[in-house]
């Protein structure tokens, strides 16, 4: 996973003149779990279809351009990269909206994990 090719990915993007902003996210396994529990690592599954389709209705929202997601399956280590997410568009107005919605979308949609303690 990495996100600085993600971003040279959009950088030679046929559209990305019309880019003003691009952001990312980069989500890695942390040692805790949200009730405070230690964590040894996470089981994680995801669905690619519900991927593409994800990625489809956020390029239709006002000012996208491209957005470009990378996701590890399996198991994880405390420390490793989940997700990464780049969102390329017009201005911050439009992306940085964008890009939670696609994190929160993927993390509700498209993921299930199971934490290993």
């Amino acid at each position: 996973m990495d996100v600085n090719k993600m971003i040279k990915t959009l950088k030679e993007h046929p559209d990305y003149p019309r880019m003003g902003m691009i952001a990312s996210h980069l989500g890695v396994v942390r040692e805790t779990s949200l009730s405070g529990e230690k964590v040894k690592g996470i089981e994680v599954e995801i669905d690619q279809n519900v991927l593409k389709k994800i990625i489809s209705e956020i390029k239709k929202i006002e000012g996208i351009v491209e957005v470009l997601i990378d996701t590890a399956e399996g198991y994880l280590n405390v420390g490793d990269d989940i997700m990464a997410v780049v969102v390329g568009g017009d201005t911050r107005e439009h992306v940085f909206p964008a890009l939670v919605d696609t994190v929160n979308r993927i993390k509700t949609e498209a993921t299930q994990k199971k934490e290993q303690f």
